[in-house]
């Protein structure tokens, strides 16, 4: 059966299974917390087959200068069918039509080389990105 895309974000439990297939995050989450994060997405990708999510792509946004790839996620045993490039193909054609030039994203360990043939590179020196770490009192 082919392979079908949509822009609504998943069901829920259905990006909870996908994204506790990464080892990303606890998985004693509950389906809610995925819920409202979901709720923060501009944009969304889900890649179905057979009604079963197999990948799933989102960016924030303020819809006009900046878009973040937020997740990028595909099952591991769907990796290299070309699902993670046509979910975020579509995504950056989402970011050309609102006019945003400036698109980041942080890659997953061993994942940098799938975004360098997608077009994206690493920031300059000076100018890497950063992460907030609380100092300890």
């Amino acid at each position: 059966m082919p392979l079908e895309f949509c822009e609504q974000p998943p069901e829920p439990a259905a990006f909870k299974s996908l994204y506790d297939s990464t080892g990303w995050g606890p998985r004693e989450r509950t389906v809610a917390f995925y819920a409202e994060a979901l709720a923060g997405s501009w944009a969304c990708c889900a890649a179905y087959e057979d009604g079963q999510l197999l990948g799933f792509g989102r960016l924030v946004s303020d819809g006009r200068l900046h878009a973040y790839v937020n997740e990028m996620i595909v099952l591991p045993g769907h990796q290299g069918r070309g699902v993670g490039r046509e979910i975020l193909r579509r995504l950056l054609a989402r970011c050309q039509a609102a006019g945003i030039e400036d698109i980041q994203l942080f890659a997953a360990r061993g994942k940098s080389g799938f975004y360098a043939a997608q077009g994206f590179g690493p920031r300059p020196e000076d100018a890497p990105g950063m992460q907030y770490r609380p100092l300890l009192p």
